[in-house]
């Protein structure tokens, strides 16, 4: 059939399993071809096709609330709730989210851009369900290891205590970005083997359903087949929080999703049913991929399946640079250990992983566990690089706050993706930042202008003794590699550009600083230029001189403005009783959503040149 064609999921409903299948095997043809072409989360989709049709066939969405989580595993969804035709806009410009957003159909009940979210979502779902004395079913699906995070667990703990009813959908493809970690993967691993009791359940539920007197008897063998399920299979920690557990069920054969979901929805109570899926399923290169390079991808050729955007010949990924350069650093001194939340391959750091296997450590989706634990580490002599995304640095705040401010240990966080990220959109932004860690007592926080900097600052972080919070973002920068260290004294900025007869000072950090000294240059314009690269503490001297000039002072970000650097030369102004103009440029109070890095900034009025034309003026 024509994909483009569909526009809700009733049509399903109609269809006999072969049908099915055969929709399945057209999806996933139709994915392979949309997002070769845009980009998107790949291997997730490929994997959960067959589950995704067999759940809009039993149930009844939007009436029935349907969650996934995280949100990347969502495009099926979208394609069977009619926004197939809009696919090839997918993660552009007002385009279709990569995620289940709300504005954009009435089948998207929640947002996720990142993990473990829907279980308490859904709990809360169920319980104004019930207190409205409404009748619709809850379907959190639950899949790339977000079940494994605390939140989930904190979540299923009251959904096993509660009676409201839940239905979850473990969506187990034992990975996550990459290969799953930690003891719960063994125990849901031990699950995935254990067949036998639920093949002995469907086989009765199929013989009873078709007696005269099955229906009655399947209510009222209910805790008979409790304690045969004990008896035969551990249902693990499920069974721990007292919720009915299903599977596993093969969840790329639609014949047992639907049976499974059937079963689940007659149920009265909570239930989990175990869906065991296959990553990437139906493309080589995906269903290969045991490193998680399929996992986030950009334009590729299907036939190939070579990446069509590469980085251009000397330059290398912020983050390759950060762990080439942690990899300097680690063979010099033993103390110095790595952590990620799950991001391994995103943070550049699989070859780190596999050259210091004893000094390198993958907690899985849990960022605030990650911080604890490095923390731990600190207080025992060890010196942690804590490699962690910008936009999920937030999960982990109190343990910023708690741990390693108000202790003051030199924890080296390393904060990925600081900035605009582009094409994953607002909730992957990592705009936030400099905000919140500015009012934490005792913590560094720098950016590097280019990759030299970005190297020595990571090197510095570990001379000194204080939390060291290191930006960077998210594309490539221009990369030698016989680069050695040299130490940065905590809080120094520099002039890139300084004359005795400039009419206005401009301040920037990062990458940014060298694209503004490029196009001052170029115009031949009469300002001189900062690399404000450390945003806590401030240089209080080069700031004192630049007052004293009296110029006006421009202040450059492409971060939220609210509590960033151009609050701190306010504040700094204002207590020095110093009243020079002062402009601040970046964005304002309000969400940005997806699209290309250079296009946002320039509908923010953010983009270099439209601030020079600005300047100008």
């Amino acid at each position: 059939m024509n994909i483009k064609d569909i526009k809700d999921p009733s049509f399903l409903k109609d269809l006999n399993t072969e049908q099915l299948k055969e929709l399945a095997n057209d999806i996933r043809r139709f994915l392979l071809e949309t997002v070769s072409k845009t980009g998107g989360h790949l291997s997730s989709n490929l994997g959960v096709v067959e589950l995704t049709i067999a759940l809009h066939y039993v149930f009844d969405a939007p009436k029935d609330r349907i969650l996934f989580d995280v949100g990347h595993q969502s495009y099926v969804h979208k394609i069977l709730t009619g926004r197939a035709d809009q696919m090839d806009t997918l993660r552009q410009f007002e385009g279709l989210s990569g995620f289940q957003k709300r504005r954009e159909s009435i089948y998207d009940c929640f947002e996720a851009g990142h993990s473990s979210t829907a279980l308490s979502t859904a709990l809360g779902m169920a319980v104004a369900r019930d207190l409205n004395h409404e009748d619709y079913q809850v379907i959190p699906v639950v899949g790339d290891a977000s079940m494994m995070s605390g939140l989930s667990l904190e979540a299923l703990n009251q959904i096993g205590f509660r009676k409201n009813k839940v239905i979850i959908v473990f969506n187990d493809n034992n990975m996550s970005i990459d290969k799953n970690v930690g003891s719960l993967t063994k125990a849901f691993a031990k699950l995935r083997t254990s067949k036998t009791y639920n093949e002995l359940k469907l086989s009765i539920k199929d013989i009873l359903r078709k007696q005269n007197f099955g229906q009655a008897l399947i209510q009222s063998i209910h805790d008979v087949k409790n304690k045969i399920q004990n008896g035969i299979v551990d249902s693990g920690i499920f069974n721990e929080f007292d919720i009915y557990y299903l599977g596993p069920i093969d969840g790329n054969d639609i014949e047992k999703l639907i049976e499974a979901f059937r079963i689940a929805k007659e149920k009265e109570y909570s239930c989990v049913i175990h869906c065991v899926t296959k990553k990437g399923k139906g493309y080589p290169y995906t269903e290969n991929d045991q490193d998680g390079v399929w996992h986030g991808v950009g334009s590729f050729d299907i036939a190939t399946g070579q990446f069509l955007k590469q980085n251009k010949e000397g330059t290398k990924s912020c983050s390759g640079i950060i762990a080439d350069a942690l990899s300097d650093l680690m063979k010099e001194n033993e103390d110095i250990v790595a952590i990620t939340p799950a991001m391994k391959v995103g943070s550049g750091m699989k070859e780190l992983f596999k050259e210091y296997p004893q000094r390198t450590f993958d907690c899985g989706i849990a960022e605030d566990h990650a911080v604890c634990f490095a923390s731990g580490l600190s207080l025992n002599g060890k010196r942690p690089f804590l490699s962690i995304y910008s936009s999920f640095s937030q999960r982990a705040y109190d343990q910023f706050n708690q741990e390693l401010s108000r202790m003051d240990l030199p924890v080296v966080v390393g904060l990925d993706r600081s900035g605009l990220v582009g094409e994953d959109g607002e909730t992957h932004h990592g705009i936030y930042d400099i905000s919140f860690l500015r009012p934490l007592p005792n913590a560094v926080i720098a950016q590097g202008k280019d990759a030299e900097e970005m190297r020595d600052l990571l090197y510095s972080a570990f001379l000194q003794k204080h939390p060291f919070f290191l930006r960077y973002g998210r594309g490539s920068l221009p990369c030698e590699t016989d680069h050695s260290f040299k130490e940065i004294p905590i809080g120094t900025w520099e002039w890139e550009i300084r004359t005795e007869d400039a009419d206005a000072v401009i301040l920037s950090y990062g990458p940014d600083v060298m694209r503004l000294k490029e196009e001052i240059l170029k115009e031949g314009l009469s300002c001189d230029l900062v690399n404000a690269r450390f945003l806590k503490p401030i240089d209080s001297s080069l700031m004192d001189e630049i007052l004293e000039r009296g110029l006006p002072v421009y202040v450059y970000t492409a971060d939220i403005l609210k509590g960033g650097l151009g609050d701190e030369i306010l504040e700094y102004a204002n207590r020095k009783e110093k009243k020079p103009e002062i402009f601040l440029t970046g964005i304002d109070d309000h969400e940005v959503y997806q699209g290309d890095t250079e296009l946002l900034k320039k509908k923010e009025g953010i983009d270099i040149p439209s601030f020079l034309k600005q300047f100008k003026k």
